[in-house]
């Protein structure tokens, strides 16, 4: 059960990260996306302002806000540049899964350099034939003596050449039945002998950050590196953490809706047809008021599930309904707010075409919403058993 962050507190860390967005971020968005460009000189303003350590607790160096609050700041960042949020996106994935289930040597030795950003994480879970079915992975780590010896791929990886620090998914026992008991989660820290980074992805949006195949190739770790000390517990540390990946996509989304609205409901009202705004005419009114209340309910959504995860409750069912709708919401939004700005919504004169190829990243991403659905279904099924 996480802490609680105080309102004050809140308002306070919100405000400075949206004064960071404003200065720091929003001149360069939209250049660096164009170019696909590394935002390097961001990295150590993120380190000032403590965003390496969100959700780490405070006894290691971090934060320790709720959930609640990282989801405000995902929001935040998102409405600057989404991009940006994914450098500290499957970052704090890896930080949930070593402070909840890592050994105290593991949190003593990694947790404080997360929350410094001397080390900065990435998720090392899709495989070219293992994307939705993780359990397909077939990626191997065999025990000899002290060491695993790993030989495998991984396939669009977040943070794969700029980060330096992975939860790696990995079969202990591949023939394990079923399957998901023979996968065990290491955290893998570079460079090591063995490993290297494949092909660079050029994506249709989420630009800007690296998105990379990881090659293993009799690639040696140590085994103290066993998430938890224990064998064969993979699957389910990382499908925990994917939950927080999940509050972080779906606030992304939020972010993303509203930047696109509030770009849509300025230019309604300055764009004149027919002699008056836009914004005066009825087709336009009820555009807007579609967008801003599916955005209210997306955003309302999503502080629900994240309070599930302070409160300790089970929260799967919650953080998979916010994240289908807050990223359906998302493309729905941005696609409106085109509309609404006619042929410059289609330049790149303005955000809303960056806005617009960014939302089908929240749409896959930590879980095609298909998979989401399927397991909406099941949960509620099991709730409402007869």
């Amino acid at each position: 059960m996480a802490s609680r962050t105080s309102e004050d507190e809140r308002k306070q860390i919100v405000s400075m990260v949206r004064d960071f967005v404003r200065r720091e971020v929003d001149p360069i968005a939209q250049t660096y996306d164009n170019e696909d460009i590394y935002p390097h000189e961001l990295i150590p303003k993120m380190r000032d302002l403590g965003l390496f350590g969100i959700t780490i607790p405070t006894e290691y160096g971090g934060m320790e806000l709720d959930f609640t609050t990282f989801a405000m700041i995902f929001e935040e960042i998102s409405k600057g540049w989404m991009s940006l949020s994914g450098i500290i996106g499957t970052h704090h994935v890896l930080s949930h899964i070593v402070s909840t289930y890592g050994t105290e040597e593991q949190k003593q030795r990694i947790l404080p350099r997360m929350a410094s950003g001397e080390l900065r994480g990435g998720l090392a879970l899709t495989e070219p034939e293992a994307g939705s079915d993780a359990q397909n992975i077939s990626t191997v780590a065999k025990k000899e003596g002290e060491e695993y010896l790993i030989n495998g791929r991984k396939m669009f990886i977040s943070n794969g050449e700029n980060g330096n620090v992975f939860a790696l998914m990995a079969k202990t026992d591949p023939n394990s039945d079923p399957a998901h008991k023979g996968i065990s989660c290491f955290i893998f820290e570079k460079p090591v002998e063995g490993f290297s980074v494949g092909q660079h992805i050029d994506k249709l949006g989420y630009r800007g950050i690296d998105t990379c195949e990881l090659i293993f190739d009799d690639c040696r770790v140590g085994a103290e590196n066993l998430v938890g000390g224990e064998e064969g517990k993979g699957f389910h540390h990382v499908m925990a953490g994917l939950e927080t990946g999940r509050i972080n996509v779906a606030a992304r989304a939020v972010g993303v809706a509203q930047a696109a609205f509030d770009a849509a409901i300025e230019y309604s009202q300055r764009r004149k047809t027919f002699g008056k705004s836009i914004s005066e005419h009825q087709a336009i009114q009820i555009k807007l008021a579609d967008m801003a209340s599916k955005i209210h309910a997306a955003r309302l959504m999503v502080y629900d599930a994240a309070d599930k995860k302070d409160s300790g409750e089970r929260n799967d069912l919650e953080t998979a309904m916010a994240k289908l709708f807050a990223s359906e919401m998302c493309g729905e939004v941005a696609m409106e707010a085109m509309r609404i700005h006619g042929g410059v919504g289609y330049t790149k004169a303005l955000p809303i075409e960056r806005y617009y190829r960014d939302a089908p990243l929240m749409i896959i991403g930590e879980g095609t919403n298909e998979i989401m659905k399927l397991l909406i279904a099941k949960r509620l099924l099991q709730r409402h058993a007869i």
